[in-house]
Formats: C-alpha cells, structure tokens, sequence
C-alpha cells in the first residue's frame, strides 16, 4: 500500500482534532464522523471538493474551539408532504443535501414564458 499523502495526512489529522474539539459538546463528535463518512467515497481525483471540504472543517473547527459553541448540530431542509410519502423530490432531480451551492434562478421564470404570463 502506498503512503498516504500529504493532503490526506492533513484529513486525518483535522478528523482527529474536530473530535478531540468536540468532546463534551452534545452531538458534536456524531456529526463529525457522519460528516468524514458521507465524504469517505470522494473518488481521490476530486481534489477540488477536497480541498473545499477541508477548508470547511478547517473553519467548523475554529468554531468549535472559540468557546462560544455548546454543541453542533446540522440544519436540515423541511421536506414537503409529497416528498415525505415518496421519499425524493421531483423525478429526474437529486434531493438537495444542503451543503452545494444552490442555483439563484431556482424559483424564476423560464426564458421562454414572458413576463406577462401569456
């Protein structure tokens, strides 16, 4: 097995010190392993979400040891009835996981509708 590399040594070390931050906050060591978790399958060429994703657990672990946080949690998007009973959204659209940018058109018109509705 190769050795890992410089990056990925940087990875396992902020897993280590976001758990390390987050002993004795209710729901923070939870959150960050399922964080690590649905990340882990990141194929390794992706390394523009990596690095991305790093900065941001770079970022949630200064909040964590500024004093100020108590405990960590997750905001989750409130799902509609339709998509409660079905279990997805819109067919042919991924659910939104809240942590990708989201389009400032969703919600607009479409180019081909004028704007007098007719």
């Amino acid at each position: 097995m190769s050795r890992p590399s410089r990056l990925q040594r940087q990875i396992l070390s902020l897993y280590r010190e976001l758990l390390r931050a987050g002993r004795g906050k209710p729901g923070a060591e939870a959150r960050v392993r399922a964080e690590f978790r649905q990340h882990a399958c990141l194929p390794r060429s992706d390394v523009l979400r990596i690095e991305y994703l790093y900065r941001r657990g770079r970022r949630q672990l200064q909040l964590l040891r500024s004093g100020h946080a108590t405990a960590m949690g997750a905001f989750v998007r409130q799902r509609s009835p339709t998509q409660e009973s079905s279990g997805a959204g819109a067919p042919g659209t991924q659910p939104d996981n809240g942590d990708g940018p989201r389009n400032p058109l969703d919600g607009m018109r479409s180019p081909e509708t004028p704007p007098d509705g007719r």
